[in-house]
Order: C-alpha cells, then sequence, then structure tokens
C-alpha cells in the first residue's frame, strides 16, 4: 500500500501540466474574461503555468524544449486535420489560425510533459530498446500515416503490429524507492493511450474541440480513437527515450 501511494503521487506530479490544460478548459467553459476570447485566455494560462513549472524547478530547461517540440509537432497535425475536416474548433480567437487555435499543440505537449516528468521521477530506464534506425523509421510512419490515411488506405492496424514486433523486446524499468519494477513498453502504450482516450472525452465535453458527430450535441469519443492515442504515445515515447539517450551518452562522454 505504501509503495502504491509513492507511485500514484510521483503519476500524479507528472500530470500537473495536463491537469492544468483540463482544468482551465473547464473553467474557462464558464468563467468570461473581457475583451479576450475562450481559447485566447487558455493559451495565456497555459503559458504562465509552464512558466511557473520551470520556475519552481518542476521541469528543467530540457524538459522544457521537448515540450516546444511537441508542440511544434502537435500543432501540424492539428492544422491539416482541421483542414480535412477531421474536427473543428467552432469559437472564435485572436490566436487562431486556418481554423487553429495556439493553445492546441499543448495538448500534444503535455504528453511529452508527462513523459519526461514521470521518466525522472521514478528513474526509469529501458531494456531491450531497438535502436534509432527502427524506433525512427516506425515512429516517422505513425505521424506520416496521420496525414497519408485520408488519401491512401489507412496503415494504422499493420503498424500496430510492427509496434509488437519492433518492441516486443522492449521493457520499461521503474524505481519506486527502493524497490525495481518492469512492466513490457507496448503495456504501458494501451495503458496511457487508454487514460488520454478518458481526457480527450473531458476535452470534447468541454467544448474544447469537436467531432463531425458532436455538432449538435455531445457523444463519447469513439473507441477506436485509442487506436490513435496508442500510436501518438509511441512516437512521444520514441522521441523522449532517443534525447534520453543522447544526453546520456554525453554525459558519460563528458566523464571519460
Amino acid at each position: 500500500m505504501i509503495q502504491l501511494l509513492h507511485f500514484g503521487y510521483h503519476q500524479a506530479m507528472s500530470c500537473i501540466f495536463p491537469v492544468a490544460i483540463f482544468g482551465t478548459l473547464a473553467l474557462s467553459g464558464f468563467i468570461h474574461i473581457p475583451i479576450l476570447h475562450r481559447y485566447d485566455t487558455v493559451l495565456l494560462i497555459l503559458i504562465v503555468v509552464q512558466y511557473l513549472m520551470y520556475r519552481s524547478g518542476l521541469e528543467t530547461l530540457d524538459e522544457i524544449k521537448v515540450i516546444c517540440v511537441f508542440h511544434f509537432i502537435g500543432l501540424l497535425l492539428e492544422l491539416y486535420k482541421v483542414k480535412m475536416g477531421s474536427w473543428a474548433y467552432p469559437e472564435p480567437g485572436y490566436t487562431k489560425f486556418f481554423g487553429v487555435p495556439l493553445y492546441s499543440g499543448f495538448m500534444y505537449a503535455s504528453v511529452a510533459s508527462f513523459m519526461c516528468q514521470i521518466w525522472r521521477r521514478l528513474r526509469m530506464d529501458m531494456t531491450g530498446w531497438p535502436g534509432l534506425l527502427s524506433s525512427g523509421l516506425l515512429g516517422g510512419s505513425i505521424y506520416l500515416n496521420f496525414f497519408t490515411h485520408h488519401y491512401i488506405p489507412d496503415f494504422r492496424w499493420w503498424l500496430t503490429v510492427l509496434v509488437f514486433i519492433v518492441f516486443w523486446k522492449t521493457w520499461i524499468i521503474y524505481r519506486v524507492r527502493t524497490t525495481t519494477y518492469r512492466m513490457p513498453l507496448t503495456l504501458a502504450f494501451i495503458i496511457v493511450g487508454f487514460f488520454i482516450w478518458l481526457a480527450e472525452n473531458i476535452a470534447t465535453f468541454f467544448n474544447a474541440w469537436k467531432y463531425p458527430n458532436q455538432s449538435q450535441s455531445w457523444h463519447l469519443v469513439s473507441l477506436g480513437k485509442i487506436s490513435s492515442w496508442f500510436l501518438l504515445v509511441i512516437i512521444s515515447v520514441i522521441i523522449v527515450a532517443q534525447l534520453k539517450h543522447v544526453k546520456a551518452n554525453r554525459a558519460t562522454n563528458a566523464l571519460q
């Protein structure tokens, strides 16, 4: 029970930025600030939260850099998906470009924030990592498929099979106090993807964005979206893990 409480504490602390996003979206639906539109208010609040997390030491400068990378990657995907009609942001905003509010990139960045935080807090490591070539090609293919499936067949299920093949030997090593645990990386993908799907339902309920079938009234997001988040989490882990690997190699070389 003590181990579980410690584990839960670190999970909760790692979710500060995601909670800030969904909390802001919820409150901004009821509390309106004069002059500013809702989307602009959300963006300003999230920038302030990021600044405070950095100044308080909750996030490091390296983690802020990773978050910025994910913000850019997510924003590109949002611009494309909104253009293709996959979902929409119906409210007005000054910081809204081509139908996409700038705060939307933070929703992807929040996944990176969680990954970086939990990696550091649980002193995570991995065994059986397939390497940059295999993981990089797979991650690039997954990201590209989010764009190309509008024109050619959707390869997500083939890519999902490849995920289990490429990462079948990969285990996450994590530590709670003095005890070391491990878990198959693919299981972690599924768990995180499921919780992001839950968060997505909360976000759409508070009109953060809307899918076409939610234009008139809110409906539960399709369970099939879990597969999309499952694949997105894989991209996140690949980038974070590779950056951690590069940083560890630099530290080792500096000591030699």
